[in-house]
């Protein structure tokens, strides 16, 4: 199994692209507000997530998370399905602000 971690930016965030001549079994991503949690919501914010095809822009037909909200300090778990890509997919990230999120992604190459 393998790791990628990342910071998700207020623009286009690639955070894993499958290499030339592989396939990867996305089995987990996390998501973590890393700022401290502030009653006042401060530190709340929201991302997108696409899955995009080699070749393919990100955009609406490659969405599969529109503004998912995580507190300051919570976390949020993708890991009930697996996802399977082919040489050039991605996985891309877009953050609203304030851009306190990091993310791990778990794969294995098939």
């Amino acid at each position: 199994m393998a790791i990628a971690n990342g910071t998700i930016a207020l623009t286009d965030t690639t955070l894993l692209t499958v290499p030339a001549d592989k396939t990867y079994a996305i089995t987990a991503l996390i998501v973590c507000n890393t700022a401290t949690f502030d009653s006042s919501g401060n530190n709340d914010t929201e991302f997108d997530l696409h899955i995009v095809k080699s070749g393919q822009s990100r955009g609406p037909a490659n969405q599969i998370v529109n503004n998912l909200f995580i507190a300051g300090s919570d976390t949020f778990t993708f890991d009930s399905e697996k996802i399977v890509m082919e040489a050039g997919d991605k996985i891309v990230a877009v953050s609203q602000a304030p851009a306190n999120l990091a993310a791990t992604i778990s794969y294995l190459e098939v």
